[in-house]
């Protein structure tokens, strides 16, 4: 089993609950207004792909569990908050889903012709970079998880450096 199987499995309830709980948020929020579940309050004027639904799914799983990776651990284990690849990966999902032509900004850019011709056969490729950065997010921070801890020290209050103090010099 790899080292990252491994840290999967020892997460307690309360990650796997968090990750669940995110991954059907993101799915919805992404969804529902690019009308890959049907609703009176948003439209498409271009039919969704085959892929959408896939790139979707996925995109909502990884994130679900990109987010419980920053739910604190009951080691209390500090936690670093930088999240710029899986913040990139859900916005591109997004524009990677929806409707070539409902999208503001590809519209205002390249106009409604433009958008069928050039952003639309982008999306794909634009689904395959969000989800291989959700990935690559999800893989770095479970094994940054393991990776500074010395066996039989744990992190704690007592082992962290309370404060660092800096001389200005003119």
């Amino acid at each position: 089993m790899t080292g990252f199987a491994r840290s999967l499995r020892h997460w307690p309830a309360r990650r796997w609950w968090f990750a669940l709980g995110t991954a059907a948020a993101t799915y919805l929020l992404i969804a529902v207004p690019t009308d890959l579940i049907d609703n009176p309050v948003f439209g498409r004027d271009v039919p969704p792909t085959w892929w959408s639904q896939p790139v979707l799914i996925a995109t909502a799983i990884l994130s679900g569990l990109l987010a419980a990776t920053y739910v604190a651990s009951p080691e209390g284990r500090p936690r670093d908050r930088e999240g710029k690849l899986g913040a990139a990966g859900a916005f591109a999902a997004y524009f990677a889903v929806g409707c070539p032509v409902c999208n503001k900004l590809a519209l205002l850019a390249l106009g409604y012709s433009g958008a069928l011709r050039w952003f639309g056969p982008v999306q794909p490729y634009l689904g395959l970079i969000a989800v291989g950065l959700l990935a690559w997010a999800l893989i770095v921070r479970v094994r940054r998880e393991d990776s500074c801890t010395m066996p039989g020290k744990p992190l704690g209050p007592s082992s962290e450096v309370r404060s660092v103090n800096f001389v200005e010099v003119d």
